[in-house]
């Protein structure tokens, strides 16, 4: 009877993590999606760095794209509490580290042990940016805002008054160190945008 219960307790958390991860619908980016130039949310940017990992995975050939995958489906978790913190946008990156930290701990807490122990470490790994699956993620993190930049007449650029130049210094390093070979193309987008004001993938 015990075991019953046990299981059903298991399944309880489980489901309330599920539920509770549904909030990250609800917690806007500052990206626009592509077609209605609205604010993506942070389960839409999820979902598309998976698909991002999927297509693109064979550029960092040796991975491990199932835990590239996962890693991008609970990286941005932490933002039903934190919220998003904008990359040209100003803020205390200490202060927020601590509050995604506290975040990930209740959230992850949610489900059974087994569980929050692989998420959050699945969680702190993209954070730290240490393992090869990590800098690709991170990668990718860095890589979809700039292809959806290039395709909403500069986006978050634009609003933010950003130059080719910073673009470049932002992005480079990030998408360069996690996939090496891919920052040719990807350069060639932002400056074809700053010239003419037009980017296709």
């Amino acid at each position: 009877m015990d075991h019953v219960n046990d299981e059903a307790l298991a399944l309880e958390r489980r489901f309330a993590f599920l539920a509770e991860i549904d909030g990250l619908k609800a917690v806007l980016r500052q990206n626009r999606t592509i077609g209605e130039r609205r604010r993506e949310n942070s389960a839409e940017h999820s979902w598309h760095l998976a698909m991002f990992a999927l297509v693109l995975g064979d550029l960092a050939p040796g991975l491990n794209m199932g835990r590239v995958v996962a890693m991008l489906l609970v990286h941005d978790i932490v933002e039903v509490d934190a919220g998003d913190v904008p990359i040209h946008g100003s803020y205390d990156a200490a202060a927020q580290a601590l509050v995604e930290a506290e975040a990930a701990e209740r959230i992850f807490g949610l489900l059974p042990e087994a569980q929050k122990v692989r998420y959050l470490a699945l969680w702190r790994e993209f954070e730290a940016v240490e393992t090869a699956e990590a800098r690709f993620a991170k990668a990718l993190d860095r890589l979809q805002p700039l292809l959806l930049n290039t395709l909403t007449d500069g986006g978050t650029w634009a609003e933010n008054g950003l130059t080719e130049v910073q673009v470049l210094a932002r992005y480079r390093p990030v998408i360069e160190r996690g996939v090496p070979g891919l920052w040719p193309f990807v350069e060639a987008l932002v400056r074809r945008h700053y010239r003419d004001g037009t980017a296709t993938a």
